[in-house]
């Protein structure tokens, strides 16, 4: 059995979820790329500006790498949650790119750093802060491979192909599976 790169293949599978992440972008107007699809607000811009904000943050700060541009959405009131959605003024072109440019800053920091080299996460609860490259790198590969699921169910929305994956006859087979499960109405 080959030697496994462990530090290899966890930037692998996070640049793969990246990759897949802005793809969802692709071939959408401003306005399917910003507007609400969930209840929550939840929007494909929204995910890739708050991934942008994880990437410098657990792959930046967290390693005392946070000599880069902050984000302009960076206000320091969290209240607003500014980074899960696109502001008029923020254009496409600039959250992808800033996004681009975090991860580059992330995988200087991969780059430099040893699987168990020390960090710290301000915001994670006292005594309980701590953690190393390795720690972080499996987290954001969860992070960025459960983002860009959503965004894939996000874009299936926008699409309108819910039939496209699974064919008609399928569809109703499951639905028929399902019915008996519903609540009965008043």
């Amino acid at each position: 059995m080959a030697d496994l790169d462990l530090k290899a293949e966890l930037l692998t599978a996070l640049r793969t979820a990246r990759a897949a992440m802005l793809a969802t972008l692709d071939g959408l107007s401003e306005y399917d790329r910003r507007r609400p699809l969930t209840a929550s607000g939840t929007n494909l811009l929204g995910l890739v500006k708050h991934l942008a904000g994880l990437e410098y943050g657990y792959l930046g700060n967290t390693f005392g790498r946070d000599r880069y541009a902050s984000p302009t959405w960076f206000r320091g009131d969290l209240s607003t949650e500014i980074d899960m959605w696109a502001t008029p003024d923020e254009s496409t072109e600039h959250i992808a790119a800033t996004y681009r440019a975090a991860c580059t800053h992330a995988d200087a920091t991969v780059a430099a750093l040893d699987l168990d080299s020390p960090g710290s996460v301000a915001h994670w609860d006292a005594g309980h802060r701590g953690t190393t490259l390795g720690g972080i790198l499996v987290l954001m590969v969860a992070e960025t491979a459960r983002h860009a699921g959503h965004a894939d169910i996000l874009r299936e929305q926008i699409d309108d192909l819910p039939g496209a994956a699974v064919p008609d006859a399928l569809r109703r087979t499951v639905q028929a599976a399902a019915d008996p499960f519903r609540a009965p109405t008043a």
